[in-house]
């Protein structure tokens, strides 16, 4: 309902050579469905800037099942204290020296949860360590499948490069030195230069994520795939300009897994580099929405319209100030009314 409408007026609008707000479109559907009066909140995250103490690999797949190029994922965390709408992030790494931006072919975003979610606790040995076969722990690592992915090749993302420093150096690195215990404990791959770049990334089709802890994880991919993206480190803990995590919660460490290792991950400083651990870099902003379970002010919502017609009215405010794309509302409003939110 919501595309219809929407397309129908700004088709209107086009029509009379009028310039009413997109907006207030949006405002106008939200009071068709007796909009409630929630204000907008956005969201935002930082770890911070790179403290060039690490660079870990993480590009996509496919490729081959093993070797130098095989899938390789890194990812730190990171949670929302309500749930939000991700419609926008960055992250930075490194670029091999004599790698053109333009050989950038394909960028992935991975949103996991936190194990023991979405995983099978069952190969494990159990608490306390819940370990494997291949790994010392899976305690607060990611769990063993994502829950969700965008991708360029796909078009539900796009993204931008920007180049902030030709040489740059990481004191060490995790690339291809990935193996299961006991033979975990490498050191790392050593140091590391390269062009230090950063992607500027927007989901056309934001993640909608319910209050939890998450994993972040970019992949990129490079025309010549012998070449490798690597994503540099933030400090741990997070100091500014990052973001300070929710009170009550834990700033997870960095993990990373290749082809080899799945389902399993192992902690780039505690089990690969030893005797430390590492966060990456990387933001995120979006847009705080309702509670599926009711309104912010307590009780449960009157119908799945209402619910519908709240998250419309904050997404107008969002796209009245051009904080988000049409695509984007077309897509979270969508989303809101397909949900059970709401719903007797």
């Amino acid at each position: 309902m919501f595309s219809k409408v929407m397309r129908k007026t700004v088709e209107a609008r086009r029509n009379s050579g009028k310039t009413l707000g997109l907006g207030l479109v949006l405002s106008f559907f939200a009071l068709f469905l007796l909009t409630s009066q929630a204000s907008a909140q956005s969201f935002s995250f930082s770890t911070g800037n790179p403290d060039g103490r690490m660079a870990s690999a993480s590009r996509p797949g496919p490729g081959p099942a093993s070797g130098a190029n095989q899938e390789t994922e890194s990812a730190d965390d990171f949670v929302l204290t309500s749930q939000t709408a991700i419609t926008s992030a960055t992250f930075t790494g490194l670029l091999p020296a004599g790698v053109s931006l333009s050989d950038v072919t394909r960028v992935d975003v991975e949103i996991y949860r936190v194990f023991p979610n979405d995983s099978d606790v069952g190969r494990t040995s159990g608490p306390p360590t819940f370990s494997t076969s291949k790994v010392p722990t899976r305690v607060n690592s990611p769990s063993d499948v994502e829950l969700f992915d965008r991708d360029s090749v796909d078009g539900n993302l796009t993204f931008t490069t920007t180049l902030l420093n030709g040489q740059f150096t990481a004191l060490n690195s995790v690339d291809t030195g990935i193996h299961p215990k006991p033979n975990q404990q490498t050191l790392g791959d050593g140091p590391v230069t390269g062009q230090e770049v950063q992607f500027e990334v927007t989901f056309t089709n934001p993640f909608e994520l319910a209050a939890d802890h998450y994993f972040f994880v970019p992949q990129v991919l490079l025309s010549n795939p012998n070449n490798h993206f690597l994503w540099l480190s933030a400090p741990r803990p997070i100091v500014a300009p990052g973001t300070p995590f929710p009170p009550g919660t834990t700033d997870l460490q960095s993990w990373i897994r290749n082809a080899d290792l799945e389902p399993d991950w192992l902690r780039i400083g505690a089990d690969i580099v030893g005797g430390t651990t590492f966060n990456a870099t990387f933001s995120e902003g979006g847009v705080e929405l309702p509670p599926c379970s009711g309104p912010a002010s307590g009780g449960t919502w009157k119908n799945h319209g209402k619910y519908v017609s709240t998250v419309a009215h904050i997404v107008g405010d969002f796209l009245e100030q051009g904080l988000i794309t049409e695509e984007q509302a077309d897509a979270i409003v969508s989303s809101a009314a397909e949900s059970s939110c709401g719903k007797k």
